[in-house]
């Protein structure tokens, strides 16, 4: 599904000193080249996970809202994917800001916030209109529906470790080798394949 960034974040996950640290560089004149490749691979672990690390503004465009408009949980079932849920394509999700629609008049309206929930510790997060309370009409043409939120974990200090070792180890790899193929002694390069393995844990699975 369609997902804009509207407002980027502020800050990386791991600074320009922790980087360097990493790297064993004590000079500055590589400084930039740094700091892109922090950006990139902080990029790279979003998209590998699905999440969106320090905080971040995103829109979710939908052609329409989803049904069936169905309440209520079946009965023996503690947890569900309702068939009327929006789910949020990055986590986690901090807050929604809004939910705007075009009309079937082609104006743009802003659901009222007590009209749905939002249930931010499920990953991807669940909105649902509240008890009683059912999607409106929308104009059936595509992009009339827009979910505005706010997604990552807060700063710097409360990216999870697994993350920013990932994220270094990266950077490292970027730095030593920064052309598309590198030729190592022995002819050939291997990877560790423990590596991405540190991101296992913060992947979301979607159904």
């Amino acid at each position: 599904m369609p997902i804009q960034l509207v407002t980027p974040p502020t800050e990386e996950p791991v600074s320009l000193l922790e980087a360097k640290l990493h790297l064993r560089v004590d000079f500055d004149e590589d400084d930039m080249l740094i700091a892109s490749l922090i950006t990139a691979a902080r990029q790279a672990a979003e998209t590998l996970t699905g999440r969106q690390l320090t905080t971040a503004r995103w829109k979710q465009v939908l052609d329409c809202f989803p049904g069936p408009s169905l309440m209520g949980v079946p009965a023996g079932q503690t947890f569900t994917l309702p068939g009327h849920a929006i789910l949020l394509a990055k986590a986690p999700v901090q807050s929604v800001v809004s939910i705007n629609y075009l009309d079937m008049g082609s104006v743009n309206q802003t659901m009222p916030a007590l009209t749905y929930t939002v249930d931010a510790a499920c990953e991807p997060a669940r909105i649902t209109p509240v008890f009683g309370q059912i999607w409106p009409i929308c104009l059936p043409q595509i992009g009339a529906v827009s979910v505005t939120f706010d997604a990552g974990y807060g700063t710097a200090s409360q990216v999870p470790e697994g993350i920013k070792s990932w994220i270094k180890l990266r950077v490292g790899s970027l730095y030593a080798h920064r052309e598309e193929v590198a030729a190592l002694s022995r002819g050939r390069i291997e990877s560790l394949p423990f590596i991405d393995g540190l991101l296992d844990p913060y992947k979301v699975v979607t159904v």
